[in-house]
């Protein structure tokens, strides 16, 4: 008996298979897609919103620490700008502050490279002091490449502008420079044969006194003496000249203060004495006290033309007193040594 095949059955049999392995596979696919596009909306949706913050005029440290706290993601863009005083701040910031963006968005952030120097500023009418610490900011802006120099000595005269002030300059404003740079400028010494009313110091306090001469910016010097009889301690006992004299406005008035009655164990009091180079006009002199606590206090600040430097104190040993002229450190001693 020979074996006998349906040939109708089996193809039957393999197409309905191959139809179910299909669809089989064609469901799957459409399965994980739908997952997928699920899971793609689901992390779109719920991406936490946050507000781009104002980083504009900020220092590029400054404005990614920003970015950071908000989940956001710097672009940086550098540009030349129109002054030194703008290197490593922030110009332009887009998205603007206020937009409200979701988590992990990119801000483009336009950062400030310095300036270029291809002319020569116009000093006329500011401070030579100002100018001297703009100058070094457009040195450290440059990589360490001096552009310009001030030619020293600097030239004076008096004029009816404010003390320190630029009065001419050359090279003239505008002035075309492809290299280093000497700078020479006139500087105002103020009015010639300006006086000046002496102030009223006598029977004052030390504290008061030295809070009018920082007003009043005279010239001054200290000398301390025990008190005598009822007189009251750390008190301004005599003066030359008396109040009220019309005197030229360098004239040195002569100050006299008492001892104090009592003192702690660990306190000295005491007269700082140092002499400061004479300066063509008064200059910004401070003196601090840094304390053995490590706090720092301000004892006295004064426009101060040069000379014998005088401040009489009461301070607890190991304190060190710092003299600094236009923010610059002149000397220190310690309270005691």
């Amino acid at each position: 008996m020979g074996i006998r095949f349906d040939l109708s059955s089996i193809e039957d049999y393999v197409a309905n298979h191959l139809r179910f392995f299909i669809l089989s596979v064609a469901g799957l696919v459409l399965f994980v897609g739908i997952i997928a596009v699920s899971v793609f909306f689901i992390a779109v949706r719920g991406a936490e919103q946050t507000m781009v913050p104002d980083v504009v005029g900020k220092e590029l440290t400054e404005a990614l620490l920003e970015l950071q706290v908000k989940e956001l993601y710097p672009r940086l863009q550098l540009r030349y700008s129109q002054t030194s005083r703008d290197r490593g701040h922030i110009l332009e910031q887009e998205p603007r502050p206020g937009t409200i963006v979701k988590a992990g968005r990119r801000v483009r952030l336009v950062v400030s490279q310095g300036v270029i120097v291809n002319k020569v500023e116009n000093f006329l009418g500011r401070n030579i002091d100002e100018v001297r610490m703009d100058l070094q900011t457009i040195y450290a802006s440059s990589g360490g490449l001096s552009i310009f120099f001030i030619k020293e000595p600097l030239m004076y005269e008096f004029s009816a502008e404010t003390p320190g002030t630029i009065l001419a300059q050359k090279p003239e404003p505008e002035t075309d420079i492809s290299g280093p740079t000497t700078l020479e400028f006139v500087i105002s010494r103020g009015r010639e044969n300006t006086t000046v009313a002496v102030p009223q110091l006598s029977g004052l306090e030390l504290s008061k006194a030295l809070e009018l001469i920082s007003n009043t910016g005279i010239n001054f010097e200290f000398t301390i003496r025990e008190r005598s009889g009822s007189e009251r301690g750390e008190t301004v006992v005599s003066q030359i000249p008396p109040a009220n004299t019309i005197a030229p406005v360098n004239t040195v008035v002569q100050l006299t203060v008492t001892s104090p009655e009592q003192a702690a164990d660990d306190e000295i009091f005491g007269l700082f004495r140092y002499t400061i180079p004479a300066n063509p006009y008064p200059l910004a002199v401070r003196l601090d006290a840094l304390l053995p606590s490590g706090e720092r206090i301000r004892l006295f600040t004064i426009n101060y033309p040069g000379g014998e430097f005088t401040v009489p104190y009461k301070l607890p040993v190991g304190t060190v007193l710092i003299l600094s002229m236009l923010n610059r450190e002149l000397y220190r001693e310690t309270v005691g040594n």
